[in-house]
């Protein structure tokens, strides 16, 4: 496995954030919020300066993660005017992705819809009708524009998003017809959301080549309080699962980037500290 981390989640200051990366000894860089914009939205002066930073301290670039796609909903159709605004940024940043050598772009999904399919009479009572065949239309262009670009999309199992398990997210896939060039975006406490274990629900769903890169951090659900608590690592719902995927991947020969989401702050704001806290436990079990 390969170490990253989301770089705004120690600082939206690029070069303070590679300083932290080697300090730590944190290799992949992820690329989502850099100085005031997201990615997709630098000039071309700005991606160029972006490429030569990370470079110059030995930083690749394992994934550009724009919010594609999301805040989408089932009326949205393709060639519509948010549409249309999203398509654009995805070819905005596959530009990026070949200037600073990215193999990866993130896409999300529209929001989601809570029950999708249903069996004896939750099909006329309670599934959000077309809602999961009004979004495959509204992927499937961008499953081209990576394949024209020679580059892999990886969509996030994102908490509000249609996709937001591994079972959803292989069914994507499979639908679209897109292995080749789509893959999973496993986040593991996002999906906790949705009552999908870590272990063996989602990992045996999405070992057999349909996990592209993975991001990591621990959490406490409380969907019936629609809260969410982000914990230390160690300290939340997935930390007895952790050392077993951390196991299991390595058991697999899983070579793709494992990236920290570091989205915990001690109750201050200071999301560095965070980092700097539960960076080590992160580097312990993954590295």
């Amino acid at each position: 496995m390969k170490l990253g981390v989301i770089c705004d989640g120690i600082s939206r200051d690029l070069a303070h954030t590679v300083e932290v990366m080697d300090e730590f000894g944190i290799e992949y860089a992820e690329l989502q919020f850099i100085w005031d914009a997201e990615v997709g939205d630098h000039t071309p002066a700005q991606v160029r300066e972006i490429d030569t930073l990370l470079r110059a301290h030995g930083h690749p670039v394992c994934c550009l993660s724009r919010h594609i796609f999301a805040g989408m909903t089932k009326e949205n159709v393709p060639g519509d005017a948010l549409h249309q605004s999203h398509m654009d940024a995805l070819k905005r940043v596959v530009e990026m992705a070949h200037v600073v050598g990215s193999p990866l772009v993130r896409i999300m999904t529209p929001k989601k819809e809570q029950i999708l399919w249903g069996l004896n009479g939750a099909e006329t009572w309670n599934v959000a009708h077309g809602a999961w065949d009004a979004m495959l239309p509204l992927i499937a262009p961008a499953v081209e524009v990576a394949r024209d670009a020679g580059l892999t999309l990886v969509v996030e199992t994102g908490n509000g998003t249609m996709v937001n398990s591994n079972w959803t997210a292989r069914k994507l896939i499979d639908d679209l017809g897109a292995k080749d060039v789509l893959q999973i975006l496993w986040d593991p406490a996002n999906n906790l959301w949705c009552h999908e274990p870590c272990l063996p629900d989602g990992y045996e769903t999405a070992r057999d080549g349909y996990i592209g890169h993975i991001h990591i951090k621990d959490v406490k659900v409380d969907t019936p309080k629609a809260t969410l608590e982000v914990r230390p690592m160690g300290q939340g719902q997935l930390s007895d699962q952790y050392p077993k995927l951390a196991k299991a991947l390595r058991d697999d020969g899983y070579d793709g980037v494992v990236s920290f989401e570091s989205v915990y702050h001690p109750g201050n704001g200071d999301f560095e500290a965070g980092f700097r806290q539960n960076v080590g436990l992160f580097k312990g079990l993954f590295g």
